[in-house]
Parts: structure tokens; sequence; C-alpha cells
């Protein structure tokens, strides 16, 4: 799994969200994306999975441009921002409606991605109903119940308790294998160093520093 960002470059309106980018992420790492709020994170995250297509440059796949050769990659699954879910539905259901696209899983893949998360497959509460950890929690699984080779993580920890977040911790560096890249963003430095072997930091829609945490226990 090869992700090759080149001249990267994004206009909404008259504001420049990314410029010039230029990255190379390559499979069994997990990367930390840090910046300020508004520095750019999460568009980068949204270019990589398709979701906004450049004003310029390009972001390759495996040797597919995403936009020219393929709408999005291959295999994806996201947390980025608010995860959209039916509010009526079960969070069993939500899953088994987003697995249906693909049909790569069956039930008992989706009932133990909801348990490791710390989620009750059996609870027939409605979506709506849930609180914010546990959509936080439903968001987590629905990326990572299909083991996609692209993983992106937007803020995972957001409204998870301490014992939630040491749940995700082991599920994040258990999704490291040499065939999948992680993209993680969190405000947390102490997360961050735990969890990535590389930080790239973003401000004002660049990168202005790449780190190696290798030579940082673990």
């Amino acid at each position: 799994m090869n992700i090759e960002i080149c001249n990267y470059t994004k206009k909404l309106s008259k504001n420049l969200v990314l410029e010039n980018i230029n990255l190379s992420l390559s499979g069994g790492k997990i990367y930390g994306f840090v910046g300020k709020n508004g520095s750019g994170k999460t568009m980068l995250m949204r270019a990589i999975c398709g979701l906004i297509l450049p004003t310029g440059g390009f972001v390759k796949i495996n040797n597919k441009i995403i936009g020219k050769d393929i709408s999005f990659p291959d295999s994806v699954g996201a947390l980025i921002e608010n995860p959209g879910f039916i509010s009526e539905y079960s969070g069993f259901q939500n899953l088994k409606i987003l697995a249906q696209i693909q049909k790569k899983i069956d039930d008992k893949k989706i009932v133990d991605t909801m348990r490791m998360v710390g989620l009750d497959p059996n609870e027939k509460k409605s979506f709506r109903k849930y609180s914010l950890g546990m959509k936080q929690k439903l968001g987590i699984a629905a990326a990572m119940m299909e083991d996609p080779q692209i993983l992106v993580l937007d803020e995972p920890f957001n409204a998870l308790d301490e014992a939630s977040c040491e749940n995700v911790k082991k599920m994040i560096l258990s999704a490291k294998v040499p065939d999948r890249v992680v993209l993680l963003s969190c405000h947390d430095k102490n997360q961050i160093n735990a969890l990535c072997d590389e930080t790239i930091e973003l401000a004002q829609g660049k990168i202005i520093r790449r780190d190696s945490l290798y030579e940082k226990e673990k």
C-alpha cells in the first residue's frame, strides 16, 4: 500500500485550504497529523479519501490517481468529523447497511467489531438516542470493520472516557500491518507519541514539519 500526494492544492471559494502538499505514505506505519484547528489536517484526510478533488496536483493510491483512474480508494475506512448514520436505526442496523455496499464482511464481523469498541450489538436503542461517546464508538467501528487498506481516524478520542480511549488505542495499534496505512489526527501529543511512527505538522494548509518517532519509546 502506497499513497503519493504530489503538488496538491485545494481552493474553496477564494481560500487556499491546502497548498502544494507533497507527501509519500507507505503501509505498515501510523502517521499522526498535527496542527491547530484550521491548519488543513481534516482537508488533507478528505483529499486522501477522495472526498474532495484538487484545484491542482493529485493523490495517487497504488499508482491510481483519484479523480482520474479511480473515484475513491479501493479500500478505505474513515472517521472524519461527524459520521452520518440513520437516526432511527440501531447501531448494528446502521453498520449492516454500510456492510452491504461492499459485501466484504458478515454479521459476525460487525458484532465482533462493535464489541471491540465497547458497544452492545444487541442494543435496540436507536442511533439518535446514543450518547456522544456511543456515536463516536460507532463511527470508529464503521471505519475499522472491513479491515481497510487505508484507515483514516480524525480525532477518534473525542467524547471517549479514559477506559474507552485505552481500548481504541489498542485497536489502532493492532491495525498497524504491512499492507495498511493508518492516518490519525489528535490534539493530544501524548496519544500521538504513543501511537504514531511519524508526525506530519500542518499550518495554514502547508506541511511545515515531518518527524520520525521511531526512536521514542512506545
